[in-house]
């Protein structure tokens, strides 16, 4: 009888909750060990509600449990800290995103894995879609050549969320337990559409692509919030590439999410969006590729990261959102940021206390 996957959860909030200990414990091959967040009450109902063996409000109490792979969902100011200490331990992660908030702790973590040998996996859902895949493997084929441009924009049905009452958009009602409004809407925790969005688009086009921000010129606004609601960027790349990175985080509530990247290369041109779930290939040499994308697949859903963690685990799936991709976008997110304090000021990655990254 094959062995259960033994997993202890850091941070049960409103995503974890919706999300990741519901679609992981109708595995078979899954244990629910134990669960860590504050507030004793919420706490006690979801250890009830699926399970769990053990519960803490006390994260280095369930690293003492013997586990197999820690997720770590806390607040965005907690992923260092919580994926830092279970990678020490010698347990896989399953990080939220963003993985950290600064560069060099998210190239920490990738090094805290790579040394150990463990599977550190951000939950970006729309990598794990059949037609993203796709579009990985004309990246991957080079159809498109030597990257030259690159645009990626992202806009989200997340007014409120970001600077109104905290709601989630309609589709993802809470649960067991509500969002933490301090983690989206305090700049200082975090908070913000480029830490709570431009993660999943940006992480998107790194994966696609292989590229890595060198210089950063962004400016970033906030009407009416706390937090930025607007970002725009551009963008030079190691490899001499340049791009546009654009995030909007006003859609109306139940309009479906934009996700467009936009791959210009020396042979052709990749299309993506899931918006209006296209996927084109156009090459210069005439042999283009459309590919039929069926309905409803564009939409955000996130049951193919948590799922591809647990078989990453038994070396029988493939990560495909790893934590240097996902490092790669907090370099960038921080970047701009920096930029935007500085009124737009380009801001070499390197100046973000990297070493050797």
């Amino acid at each position: 009888m094959m062995r259960k996957i033994r997993l202890g959860f850091i941070g049960a909030g409103w995503w974890a909750t919706t999300n990741h200990i519901p679609l992981l414990a109708k595995r078979e091959d899954v244990e629910l060990v134990a669960v860590c967040r504050l507030g004793k009450d919420v706490l006690q109902r979801i250890k009830d509600e699926f399970g769990f063996a053990f519960a803490t409000e006390d994260y280095r109490e369930l690293l003492e449990q013997d586990l197999d792979a820690v997720v770590v969902s806390s607040p965005h100011r907690f992923h260092y800290e919580h994926a830092k200490a279970a990678l020490e331990r010698g347990f896989h992660v399953m990080c939220e995103k963003p993985m950290a908030l600064h560069a060099i702790e998210a190239w920490d973590l990738v090094e805290a894995a790579r040394k150990r040998n463990l599977q550190l996996l951000v939950p970006y859902g729309w990598h794990y879609k059949p037609f993203v895949q796709r579009a990985k493997q004309f990246m991957d084929d080079g159809h498109v050549g030597q990257v030259e441009y690159v645009t990626c924009h992202m806009a989200s049905p997340t007014k409120d969320f970001f600077s109104g009452g905290g709601s989630v958009p309609s589709q993802w009602e809470p649960t067991l337990a509500k969002p933490d409004v301090t983690t989206w809407q305090v700049k200082a925790y975090g908070g913000g559409y480029a830490h709570g969005q431009v993660t999943h688009s940006s992480a998107l086009m790194f994966w696609l692509t292989g590229l890595r921000a060198e210089w950063v010129s962004a400016l970033m606004t906030a009407p009416n919030s706390q937090v930025d609601m607007y970002n725009a960027a551009t963008v030079r790349f190691t490899s001499g590439a340049i791009g546009t990175i654009s995030g909007a985080a006003t859609l109306p509530d139940n309009d479906k999410f934009q996700v467009d990247v936009r791959i210009f290369g020396s042979d052709g041109v990749l299309l993506l969006d899931v918006e209006r779930e296209r996927l084109e290939l156009r090459r210069h040499d005439g042999r283009h590729v459309h590919v039929e994308v069926p309905p409803g697949e564009g939409g955000y859903s996130c049951e193919g990261p948590p799922n591809c963690f647990v078989e990453a685990i038994r070396g029988r799936g493939h990560n495909h959102s790893p934590g240097e991709v996902a490092a790669r976008s907090v370099e960038l997110i921080e970047a701009m940021h920096e930029s935007a304090n500085q009124g737009g000021k380009p801001i070499p990655v390197c100046s973000l206390g990297l070493v050797n990254p």
